[in-house]
């Protein structure tokens, strides 16, 4: 067994690995497949044949050893649960065809055609359904503003955005999950030519298992053994309804009984112990701005789309400024407080992770390591809440072993 086998070998062996696609970069023998669970782990189907510095890029760089938080440029706002910004704003497409098929104002979806159009980017590396087997989430490259609609909106499901070589070139844009710009982010000065891409992500609440969609869809009446012809997890209206078609039956269901009740209760492991599920490592990130409540807890009532849009980096508010000013997004002033109110998972999650992490640990499971995320801090600020969440993760992970 190869230095980097082992190494893939002990992130699996924790239930430390996110899926994020970075192992087939480094060792072009290891492929991404769905496991038994129903989420996307490395398998070495061909020959080992690691690159040049594998171990020492998958040891700084893999979502399942560490996350080291960016340091914040000069002059950002920064808040401890949302992490640093140098520009926020609340967002939306000008365009209505893609306000509509976006998740939420369809602000990632307006820059990705921007980009392409006026070559700021040759290219979107970004994820959407597999063309013939719509049940299925894929890595995808985008160069039209066609194939930029057909992707838009989320897919709740697992996919490995670095699968696809494609987002280490610096000529790309890459839109992906927190933990995989992380990765990219970090593995950038090896393994890509030149300056990294321009990085793009959103708010991540984790990644569900497979068979959490293929419940969904028997649920509502499409049987394993029928073909799907499209699925849509969100988009076409705010947040949108999980949507499926098989031949002339169409099934639908809302957000809260999609994700809520079906999906997001299979998140993996690896998300619920996230530090970042906020992308402080992107250049550009965008969030469901949530309209709140009289108790200021989110409402999900149908409505035209609204994004967070989060600058994290320079390079990334000069790409926003200059979408504005193309009118290519509409945009006006968002507080940090209204953000944090409407995204209260993750301020809860980031709030109580050190706890989290010390129960895993104490129950004989190693977390990653997490540097510059202040976890202790936010933590130590109310230790009866800590001590509860440190119990139940305990309990939790105690009872995963057993089984």
């Amino acid at each position: 067994m190869t230095a980097l086998q082992e190494r893939i070998a002990d992130v699996l062996d924790r239930d430390a690995c996110s899926g994020c696609g970075l192992c087939p970069r480094l060792d072009p023998g290891v492929t991404m497949r769905l496991d038994d669970r129903g989420y996307l782990r490395p398998v070495q189907e061909g020959a080992s044949t690691p690159i040049d510095g594998a171990v020492d890029v998958f040891d700084r760089s893999c979502p399942g050893m560490r996350i080291t938080a960016p340091a914040a440029p000069e002059g950002a706002e920064h808040d401890p649960l949302l992490g640093p910004n140098v520009g926020l704003w609340q967002a939306w497409a000008t365009d209505d065809e893609i306000r509509r098929a976006g998740s939420s104002g369809g602000a990632l979806t307006a820059l990705h055609t921007w980009l392409l159009a006026t070559g700021r980017a040759a290219r979107i590396t970004g994820a959407a359904a597999e063309r013939t087997s719509p049940r299925r989430t894929v890595p995808v490259t985008i160069t039209t503003r066609e194939q930029a609609l057909a992707a838009a909106g989320s897919r709740y499901a697992p996919v490995g955005a670095l699968e696809n070589p494609d987002a280490f070139r610096s000529d790309s844009a890459v839109a992906a999950k927190p933990c995989e710009v992380a990765a990219l982010r970090a593995s950038a000065p090896q393994l890509v030519d030149g300056e990294a891409p321009l990085l793009l992500s959103f708010f991540c609440a984790g990644t569900p298992s497979q068979h959490a969609t293929e419940s969904l869809l028997t649920e509502l009446g499409i049987s394993a053994e029928q073909r799907v012809d499209a699925l849509r997890y969100r988009g076409n209206g705010w947040p949108g309804r999980f949507t499926a078609r098989s031949g002339e039956l169409e099934v639908s269901a809302d957000y809260d009984e999609s994700w809520g009740r079906v999906l997001g209760p299979t998140t993996q492991w690896r998300c619920k112990i996230c530090p970042d599920g906020v992308g402080q490592a992107a250049d550009i990130v965008c969030a469901d701005s949530w309209e709140t409540d009289d108790r200021g807890y989110p409402t999900f009532a149908e409505g035209d789309g609204f994004s967070a849009l989060v600058a994290r980096t320079p390079r990334g508010r000069e790409v926003i400024l200059a979408a504005i000013d193309a009118g290519v997004i509409a945009v006006r002033p968002l507080q940090g407080a209204h953000l944090r109110d409407a995204q209260p998972l993750q301020t809860a999650r980031r709030r109580f992770l050190f706890a989290r992490l010390l129960g895993s640990r104490l129950a004989g499971r190693r977390p990653p390591r997490y540097r510059g995320f202040a976890l202790i801090r936010l933590t130590a600020a109310a230790p009866r809440e800590a001590i509860r969440v440190l119990r139940g993760t305990f309990r939790r992970v105690r009872a995963a072993q057993r089984r």
